[in-house]
C-alpha cells in the first residue's frame, strides 16, 4: 500500500470514528456523574431520524441538527426521570430507550414518508458539506505534509471538527472547572457532595442532558454528513461500541479519542479490504466487516474487570432525612 492509500484509510477512519467519539464522550459525562447509560444507541438513532426528517422537509441542515439534538434530549430526559427522580434501574431504562427509538423511527418514518422507514435522499443545503481548510489546495503537492494536511486534516464536515474540539473541551470541563469537580464527585461519593450543599439531582440531570446533546450531534452526523438520509437501524450498534470504547478508555477523554480512532480504523479496513490474504489464507469479507464488533467483545471480556468505573455508578441516590 502506498502513502496515499494510507492517508485515505486514515481519512476514512476519522470520519467513521466521529459518531463513536461523540457518543463515547456523551457516555463519559453521564457515567462520571454515576448514571450508566446504555441508551446511547437509541438516542443516536432518534437523532439521526429526526435530523434527516427535518432537513428533508426544510432543506436546512442546521434545523435538522437542532431537531436531532432535541429528539435526543427528550430521550435523555426520560432516562433522567426514570433513573434519577424515580430511582429506577438504569440499565433497564437504557434498554427501553433503545427499543423505543428502534420502533418509533421506523413507524414514524413510514407514516411521514412512506419509504419503508427511510427518509428521502438529502442533498444541497440539507446535508453538511465538506470544508476545505485554508491553503489546502496550495499545499497538496508538498511531499509528506501536503497530503496529510490537504487529504487527512482538511475536507471534513464541520461536525468532525466539533467532535475533535469536544475532546480537550471535555477534559477542561471535567478536570479544570468547579462544575467538573462536583460532577466527578457525584459519581464517586454523592453523599459528600450533598453534605457540601450541592444538588446531586441537579448535577446528575446536567450530566444526562450533556449526554443528550452529544448523542444528538452524533446521530445528526450519521444521517446528514456521513450518509445522505436516514435508513432503518443506521446506528448499527455504534452506541454499544462507544460504551466498549469508554471502558477501554477508562472514562478519560484523551483515551476515548484513541479508542474510538482504533474502532474507526478497524471499520475503515473492513470497508476497504473486502478480503485479505495473510500467509496464504484468505480472510473472508464477513470477518473483516465484523472486526469492530469482535474487538468490542474482546474489550468487554478482557478489560471490564480491570477498568474501574465510578464507585457510585448505577446507584440511585437517596437523600438522608
Amino acid at each position: 500500500m502506498d502513502f496515499l492509500g494510507i492517508i485515505q484509510i486514515l481519512d476514512s477512519s476519522l470520519r467513521l470514528a466521529t459518531p463513536l467519539l461523540l457518543a463515547c464522550l456523551a457516555g463519559l459525562f453521564s457515567e462520571r456523574a454515576g448514571i450508566f447509560d446504555i441508551g446511547l444507541e437509541g438516542k443516536m438513532l432518534a437523532s439521526a431520524f429526526m435530523s434527516a426528517a427535518v432537513a428533508s422537509y426544510t432543506g436546512d441542515v442546521w434545523l435538522g441538527l437542532l431537531a436531532g439534538i432535541c429528539a435526543s434530549l427528550v430521550l435523555a430526559g426520560i432516562h433522567g426521570v426514570a433513573s434519577i427522580t424515580f430511582r429506577g434501574n438504569q440499565l433497564i431504562s437504557g434498554v427501553a430507550i433503545n427499543f423505543l427509538a428502534s420502533g418509533l423511527t421506523v413507524v414514524i418514518g413510514e407514516a411521514w414518508f412512506a419509504l419503508g422507514g427511510r427518509t428521502p435522499q438529502l442533498d444541497g443545503r440539507a446535508r453538511f458539506s465538506e470544508i476545505t481548510l485554508p491553503f489546502a489546495d496550495a499545499l497538496r503537492d508538498v511531499p509528506g505534509l501536503g497530503p496529510i494536511y490537504a487529504d487527512l486534516i482538511s475536507g471534513h464536515s464541520i461536525l468532525v471538527y466539533v467532535a475533535l474540539a469536544c475532546v480537550p473541551l471535555t477534559w477542561w470541563v471535567l478536570f479544570r472547572t468547579r462544575f467538573g469537580l462536583r460532577l466527578r464527585a457525584v459519581g464517586e461519593n454523592p453523599a459528600a457532595v450533598d453534605t457540601a450543599g450541592v444538588s446531586v439531582v441537579g448535577l446528575r440531570y446536567a450530566a444526562v442532558m450533556i449526554c443528550g446533546v452529544l448523542c444528538g450531534i452524533a446521530g445528526a452526523y450519521l444521517a446528514t454528513a456521513l450518509s445522505a438520509g436516514f435508513v432503518k437501524e443506521m446506528s448499527a450498534g455504534r452506541g454499544f461500541i462507544a460504551l466498549a470504547a469508554l471502558i477501554f478508555a477508562k472514562w478519560r477523554p484523551w483515551y476515548a479519542l484513541g479508542a474510538t480512532l482504533l474502532f474507526g480504523l478497524l471499520e475503515a479496513l473492513g470497508n476497504r479490504f473486502q478480503s485479505l490474504d495473510l500467509f496464504g489464507v484468505t480472510i473472508p469479507t464477513q470477518f473483516m466487516q465484523a472486526l469492530p464488533y469482535i474487538l468490542t467483545v474482546v474489550i468487554l471480556a478482557g478489560f471490564v474487570g480491570r477498568a474501574i468505573p465510578p464507585r457510585a455508578g448505577g446507584q440511585p441516590y437517596v437523600k438522608e432525612r
